[in-house]
């Protein structure tokens, strides 16, 4: 089990194995987050949070809203908004405690332009 937190602790979450590889995408929010997301279905997922801890940032093209906690300002994930993806969500390893997670490959997104990876 992988589990990881924001700063404060009031968002948690945690997965039963770990992803292939973790995704650093370069479009105009995850560069600015510098999340490490790690995709997997929502039944995949564990979050645990107060009702109201974090704040829903949904913009652009509306397919997903990052989550964002209130407290500390950290984003510990994004869920899908359209309703064929509803299940489809990532958490953020950097999250994460370093040693549970450097053996996993990153691979870099291009979601700023043609949506491919570059590797």
């Amino acid at each position: 089990m992988i589990k990881g937190s924001c700063h404060c602790g009031n968002v948690t979450f945690s997965v039963q194995h770990k992803p292939d590889w973790l995704t650093e995408c370069n479009c105009s929010i995850c560069r600015r987050i510098g999340a490490h997301w790690a995709h997997f279905t929502a039944q995949d997922v564990e979050i645990s949070a107060a009702p109201d801890a974090t704040i829903a940032y949904v913009q652009g093209d509306k397919l997903l809203a990052m989550h964002t906690c209130k407290q500390c300002g950290c984003t510990p994930y994004w869920v899908g908004l359209q309703p064929d993806e509803k299940s489809r969500m990532a958490v953020n390893f950097r999250m994460c405690d370093p040693d549970d997670i450097d053996d996993i490959r990153l691979r870099h997104f291009d979601g700023a332009d043609t949506w491919q990876f570059l590797d």
